[in-house]
């Protein structure tokens, strides 16, 4: 009894403690030079005309002009010095932060590798130590420090990434925003050397800076963040006032005609849509390997070929109960729209040979999800 009762503890001083930790936001870009310390600042000025206690951490302007103008009028942190190999360098003071407790820090270069001695090894760590500390950070990363990412941008630009950061950072992340720039008007900048001094100009453009790696590292920053605002959606917004996305269930027998018409209409109505889908084949006892006519097997796996050709995924599943493995899948699933064969049937035999497609009205006339039967 005892121990549930310090359990039970536990788990409430973990919920106060998460309900005090920092708010968390991320700017994000697809390569160095986009804006994310400009947009930093410029949210940094506005914070502190309402009246929020904000200063900085750490910010890297990198001597661009209009960056470093914005600095002005913004408290900062000083850098914690450290004695490394013979020089002097600095790191962000991390303890200091938390002993000074602003309400919000900006903490640049989210990747960063921290000085051998430091409390951490990254300063992502660092991040976490002051939201844990229940002060708000705001920061900055490219899209190539991103773990899961990285040799797929290593192919894309040809280099190797050292610091990174894990995917898991930007889950805790309360707010994530894209800093979007065109391939040519991010090219436009480096030109203008508002992104390198002149003496880097050059070797920039014959190397990173081209056009399809900057489109392709562009595609891949925009699907983080959509992937972002889809994740805080399914945790946070309840599934009875949540937008549904569509997804679409077609569901086949082997009845050869009819199952391609539903799959090949089934495709289109996804590609309208932009939406995930699958097939579904419920194999019923007398349908088994072993009782199955060759040419009805035949046709049933081409058209589970053409499914998976068309973009869907193929469920197989062996069961008596139709209607029930149906309405099972479409829960599981959570589908919008059942779409089915129109029966080849008079209307007498329609009358007498429909009670799995009643059950199946029956069953999704107390759900959102919709049926389309295909003719």
């Amino acid at each position: 009894m005892e121990d549930n009762k310090s359990g039970s503890v536990k788990d409430f001083l973990d919920l106060v403690k998460r309900s005090r930790r920092g708010k968390f936001k991320v700017y994000i870009g697809m390569s160095a030079g986009v804006g994310k310390t400009y947009r930093m600042l410029q949210e940094s000025h506005a914070l502190l005309k309402n009246g929020i206690d904000l200063q900085i951490g750490y910010i890297e302007t990198h001597n661009r002009l209009e960056t470093h103008a914005l600095l002005a009028g913004v408290p900062v942190i000083p850098r914690r010095k450290i004695f490394y190999k013979g020089k002097e360098l600095e790191e962000m003071d991390v303890q200091g932060i938390i002993n000074i407790h602003p309400e919000v820090v900006i903490v640049d270069e989210l990747a960063h590798t921290n000085i051998e001695g430091s409390k951490n090894t990254k300063r992502w760590q660092d991040v976490v130590d002051i939201l844990e500390a229940g002060i708000s950070v705001i920061s900055a990363v490219n899209i190539q420090h991103l773990e899961s990412m990285n040799e797929e941008i290593e192919k894309i630009t040809g280099i190797p990434i050292t610091e990174r950061i894990p995917d898991k950072i930007l889950e805790l992340a309360d707010e994530i925003v894209n800093i979007d720039l065109t391939a040519d008007e991010l090219i436009d900048r480096l030109k203008a050397g508002k992104i390198y001094d002149e003496s880097k100009i050059s070797r920039a453009l014959d190397n990173f800076f081209q056009s399809e790696k900057i489109l392709q590292l562009r595609e891949m920053a925009l699907k983080e963040v959509a992937h972002h605002v889809e994740r805080k959606i399914s945790i946070e917004i309840p599934k009875q006032i949540k937008l549904r996305q569509e997804r679409f269930m077609a569901c086949i027998s082997t009845n050869n005609k009819t199952a391609k018409i539903v799959i090949r209409k089934t495709a289109r109505l996804a590609s309208y849509y932009r939406s995930p889908w699958i097939v579904l084949y419920v194999q019923n006892s007398k349908e088994s390997g072993d009782r199955i006519k060759l040419d009805l097997q035949r046709h049933l796996i081409n058209n589970f070929k053409l499914a998976t050709e068309l973009g869907a995924e193929v469920i197989k599943v062996k069961s008596d109960d139709v209607t029930g493995t149906i309405t099972r899948m479409a829960d599981e699933k959570e589908i919008t729209t059942i779409c089915i064969g129109k029966p080849h049937l008079n209307l007498f035999q329609v009358i007498m040979r429909t009670a799995i497609f009643n059950q199946l009205l029956k069953h999704i006339s107390t759900t959102e999800t919709d049926l389309v039967i295909l003719s």
